[in-house]
């Protein structure tokens, strides 16, 4: 099992146990994990889009069938994402839509530091996105401010072909610590959310894969001038 305690294999390239599926943890949370070939994309892209903080409209496009709506609060410095904070409407497939927060942090509060940094230096990694994820639009909150509810991995390689990117999500991770039985984190947190969020996550990626490239190439035109393709 991949689990919070082993996050650091997500930094390397060598095929793991479950790249696509999901699983239920000894603890009654669900990890789900989505792998997605983004074809023509960079990392650089990648980490480029969420601190590009799309609005409603620009959500749409990332994903025209799940994704509703789109604003951002929390510290939005154009130079990260970490800090900031996205306030989501959306469907995860099937289900039904729902009103979701995910607060951005740095790499280094999930992986070991010097492991990420090797790692980035060797380009097994060329872009991680990662956060806390909370249901609702005020979920619950530690003293501090930090969203309690599961989290998110996105950790992508470049490649000559474009982006591999691994998704892995954690959902009722802080459930366990409230006292509540690997049942009742089961029940929280049912298989129809692993199935739902699977196929989003993979269609999610899929429809953005299509239209990065040529959105960076635009918004970064003064500073990288394009060649045209002929």
């Amino acid at each position: 099992m991949i689990t919070p305690d082993n996050w650091d294999v997500l930094l390397d390239p060598t095929p793991l146990p479950l790249e696509m599926g999901y699983e239920r943890l000894d603890d009654g949370s669900l990890h789900i994990a989505a792998r997605t070939d983004m074809h023509g994309c960079t990392g650089e892209m990648f980490e480029w889009w969420f601190r590009w903080r799309c609005d409603t409209q620009k959500y749409v496009w990332w994903h025209p069938i799940d994704h509703l709506s789109s604003t951002w609060a929390g510290t939005l410095s154009p130079d990260t994402h970490v800090g900031s904070e996205h306030i989501v409407v959306e469907k995860l497939t099937d289900l039904p839509a729902t009103d979701l927060l995910i607060q951005f942090v740095g790499a280094e509060e999930f992986f070991d530091a010097e492991t990420y940094r090797t790692a980035r230096k060797r380009g097994e990694v060329s872009c991680a996105v990662v956060g806390r994820t909370g249901i609702g639009h005020e979920p619950p909150r530690t003293d501090d401010g930090q969203v309690l509810g599961g989290r998110l991995l996105h950790v992508g390689r470049d490649t000559e072909w474009g982006l591999a990117m691994r998704s892995h999500f954690y959902m009722g991770t802080d459930l366990p610590a409230t006292g509540a039985t690997p049942d009742q984190v089961a029940a929280a947190v049912p298989i129809e959310l692993a199935q739902g969020l699977l196929a989003h996550a993979y269609n999610e990626f899929t429809f953005l894969s299509r239209i990065l490239p040529g959105l960076y190439v635009a918004e970064h035109r003064d500073q990288i001038p394009p060649v045209a393709p002929w």
